[in-house]
């Protein structure tokens, strides 16, 4: 593998040399994407009273039939208080049942309801189709790129969550 200083990459070596501007217009274009793939569940979202800290708990545990709190905590980074009010709001509507852990007592597994099945499926359908659609647009290759991109970008311990969660263990 090139290491871009001998000129062998030929073309990720562009790549490594990137101006400010083009990294400010990545950035812009990061945030205006993020826009567009929340848009669409956000309407979704509004009509329930919910907002995204709800559908990203619904997604995970959705991803994750079972998975503790303590688990969603790290997945989510959020503070014990703030997925508290998101779990109480879930589990009173009638979304996401909490049960008692078989081996330890203290732990809440987390399941999706029927009702709540069925939220993760529209929310996720509306994100499936926007990046299905921009995949479709961009090719094979820039979609393996800009995996490659994202991942890069994540953080160690998101790293780890990202990967449990797709091969099936998160």
């Amino acid at each position: 593998m090139a290491d871009g200083k001998t000129g062998g990459a030929k073309s990720g070596e562009a790549l490594l040399f990137l101006t400010d501007e083009q990294l400010r217009k990545g950035i812009e274009a990061m945030f205006f994407a993020y826009r567009g793939f929340t848009a669409d569940p956000d309407r979704i979202l509004e009509k329930y009273g919910y907002g995204r800290a709800h559908h990203r708990a619904v997604h995970f545990i959705g991803r994750s039939p079972g998975t503790n709190v303590n688990n969603l905590l790290d997945i989510l980074g959020v503070t014990k208080q703030s997925l508290n009010r998101v779990l109480r709001t879930l589990v009173e509507d009638g979304l996401v049942e909490s049960r008692v852990g078989a081996k330890d007592k203290r732990e809440r597994h987390l399941f999706l309801t029927e009702k709540g099945l069925a939220l993760e499926a529209e929310l996720s359908e509306a994100q499936r189709a926007r990046m299905r659609a921009a995949y479709r647009e961009a090719g094979h290759e820039a979609v393996a790129g800009f995996r490659r991109v994202l991942e890069a970008m994540m953080d160690q311990d998101q790293s780890e969550h990202f990967n449990a969660v797709k091969e099936g263990k998160g």
